[in-house]
């Protein structure tokens, strides 16, 4: 965990250089108060969303391989790293983050992209491609979860973990992202099971106290197995898995397929060995072949 966050903090001190300093990155003339959007490379469009309490950072490697193919769409959600929260600092969050980056599809006239979501970005990527029918190509979730309780306790429901959720946007309100640290895992000790795929990576890169809050709260509150028969698109469940049977990751090839079985076209279930929830910086290697062949 020490090395992964390590790893990102390495990219978040480089990022004004990544994504300012060089002129194949460029800043969109797409203007939104709760989004920001930069571009790079020409082909075929993919969209990359990062997940609660991370930045376009968090791509970095992914869209240094993948600049040569096709034209990569960052996208970073305005209150966390280091953004203003904008128009994020009041109301929901995920439903308005989702409407404004179906905006910038339909402005900027991207034909069927590819989207790409870590965590909370996989589920957005969810919603986007619910409420957009064909006009989305084909979907990548990392590590995501339509309802993420269902990762820890297949029989919870938004009713059990309403209380859990209000005390963590509480505790994050008022004292800030180190309280999810301190108290993430007692959270996920209430709802039966393991906690590193809703607890376990938040706060790397920090950001607006009420927007993680409400991400968080959203994040674990907001169940949309009932919107998944919506969606047209392929969709590529990608997630961290251990073959050592006493670990808690051991049980997310069940875990994940149960929570997209209501998908009316049937998912592709990527497990790769050795990840946790950052898969992308923990078996690198592993992760980009899956993408390869996600966008093949």
């Amino acid at each position: 965990m020490e090395q992964r966050r390590n790893i990102l903090r390495g990219l978040v001190g480089g990022g004004l250089l990544w994504s300012a300093g060089s002129a194949v990155w460029a800043q969109t003339a797409f203007s939104s108060r709760r989004i920001t959007v930069t571009t790079r490379g020409r082909g075929a469009d993919v969209l990359l969303i990062p997940g609660l309490a991370s930045t376009a950072e968090v791509w970095r490697s992914v869209a240094d391989r993948l600049a040569g193919k096709r034209r990569l769409h960052l996208i970073s959600v305005r209150g966390f790293g280091d953004l203003p929260a904008g128009a994020n600092a009041s109301g929901a969050v995920m439903a308005t983050v989702a409407a404004e980056v179906r905006r910038y599809i339909t402005e900027q006239r991207l034909e069927r992209p590819a989207i790409i979501g870590h965590s909370m970005g996989g589920q957005l990527g969810l919603r986007i491609a619910a409420d957009s029918g064909s006009r989305i190509g084909r979907v990548m979730v990392v590590d995501s979860s339509p309802f993420f309780p269902a990762l820890i306790s297949p029989q919870a429901t938004v009713g059990d973990v309403e209380p859990i959720a209000q005390l963590a946007f509480q505790a994050i309100h008022f004292f800030g992202d180190e309280a999810l640290r301190a108290h993430g895992r007692q959270m996920g000790l209430e709802l039966g099971g393991a906690t590193d795929a809703v607890f376990g990576t938040l706060g790397w890169q920090g950001g607006d106290r009420r927007v993680l809050a409400q991400s968080l709260y959203e994040v674990m509150t907001v169940d949309l197995r009932r919107r998944l028969p919506d969606i047209t698109a392929p969709v590529t469940v990608v997630y961290g898995w251990s073959a050592d049977g006493n670990s808690p990751r051991s049980r997310t090839d069940s875990l994940f397929r149960g929570a997209y079985a209501r998908l009316r076209n049937p998912a592709a279930f990527v497990p790769i060995e050795g990840a946790e929830h950052m898969v992308m910086i923990d078996q690198p290697t592993r992760f980009m072949a899956a993408v390869d062949r996600f966008l093949a």
